[in-house]
């Protein structure tokens, strides 16, 4: 969880309401998020992916923001979203070839403000739902104190870090990259998707959190969001 020790996640939304005017930021935190009680199944869903020029938030930039959403445990495909971020900086070689966003294409892209003003409106109210939560996570840590001045309160559910709990419980032995998205997609009989994409692989971890809830609880719908959050 990404929010104090020592405040509730409503409570952080009214402390900070006082220290912005940004009318993103102000409706996010106006929102009430999820109760940590409320039945996961009940739960609405914001998958998010960035594509970086690096892992290091305070050093690489955002190239890519993709979105999906999760509504009564279905995905809502009308909502989905992709945005190349304005970059200005030099883009290495690699990350070209990986995420097939050039120089020319990235300077061409919308702004990060932007973006985050769009991003915020959906993420109100919801829960994040990410694949390996440390990308995702410090770089929305970093862009939100580098734009408002301060860390937002999110909740986030990680479908890794679900899958090496499950696994850690039952003593199953985790091999060598068991937990990346592809290989666990396959694991649950979910179709192969070309990866690197942020909305592409929001979506693949829209499914496979799906999938992965639905093959353990598939009688027990009144999980609370708590035990599956990061």
């Amino acid at each position: 969880m990404l929010f104090g020790k020592f405040l509730s996640v409503s409570a952080q939304q009214q402390k900070l309401l006082a220290k912005t005017t940004d009318p993103g930021v102000r409706h996010y935190l106006q929102t009430p998020l999820p109760s940590m009680n409320t039945p996961y199944a009940e739960v609405e869903y914001l998958a998010l992916d960035f594509e970086t020029t690096g892992l290091n938030a305070r050093q690489e930039a955002i190239l890519s923001v993709g979105y999906s959403v999760i509504q009564q445990q279905r995905i809502q495909l009308s909502e989905n979203g992709h945005h190349i971020i304005k970059v200005n900086r030099p883009i290495s070689e690699e990350s070209i070839v990986i995420h097939k966003i050039t120089e020319e294409r990235a300077c061409r892209g919308e702004h990060i403000h932007d973006v985050m003003q769009l991003l915020l409106r959906k993420m109100a109210g919801r829960v994040l739902l990410v694949h390996y939560a440390a990308i995702e996570k410090n770089f929305l840590k970093q862009i939100c104190k580098q734009l408002y001045g301060f860390h937002l309160p999110f909740l986030m559910v990680d479908t890794f870090a679900l899958e090496y709990n499950y696994l850690h419980k039952t003593g199953q032995l985790i091999v060598e990259q068991q937990l990346r998205l592809s290989n666990l997609r396959k694991h649950y009989g979910l179709p192969r998707y070309h990866a690197h994409n942020a909305m592409v692989d929001a979506i693949a971890t829209a499914e496979l959190f799906l999938a992965q809830m639905q093959s353990r609880h598939t009688t027990a719908c009144q999980i609370p969001l708590k035990q599956i959050l990061l």
